[in-house]
């Protein structure tokens, strides 16, 4: 019997460890206002362990030169493409939970998860670490 479980833990382990690989890659972020196509972000693992993501492409601005001049500390006047916007976030049961999602337009940091629905990534930025306050962004490969 015991082997039975621990086969069965085995198999929900790499089954979550499955979702969180789809979630790694690029993404093109989408306006949840005005559905304009805003930018590509790149979701990887860094060496640390953690996931981060990064803009890695402009979409909707002629202008690539963009600063966040919203940012405050290191970020501040950082250019837009190649800013990490998903900071330190850790894989459990098939999501990214527990890091900081900065809004390069406020400058503003907020608690993050991120999870698949339907083929898609869903980005959900809150106020508190619960995710009670807060908003999603659905994002599409």
């Amino acid at each position: 019997m015991r082997k039975y479980i621990l086969i069965m833990l085995a198999l929900v382990a790499l089954s979550s460890q499955a979702q969180v690989s789809a979630i790694l890659g690029d993404w093109r972020t989408v306006d949840d206002k005005t559905g304009e196509k805003r930018s590509i972000v790149t979701i990887y693992k860094g060496s640390d362990g953690l996931y981060y993501g990064k803009i890695s492409k402009m979409l909707m601005y002629t202008d690539l030169d963009l600063k966040c001049d919203q940012c405050k500390g290191e970020d501040y006047n950082a250019p837009i493409v190649g800013l990490v916007i998903i900071r330190g976030m850790k894989a459990e049961k098939g999501e990214l939970v527990g890091g900081k999602v900065l809004d390069p337009e406020s400058g503003k940091f907020y608690y993050g998860k991120i999870y698949l629905k339907d083929g898609k990534l869903v980005l959900r930025g809150s106020l508190d670490k619960r995710g009670f306050f807060g908003r999603n962004q659905t994002w599409i490969r």
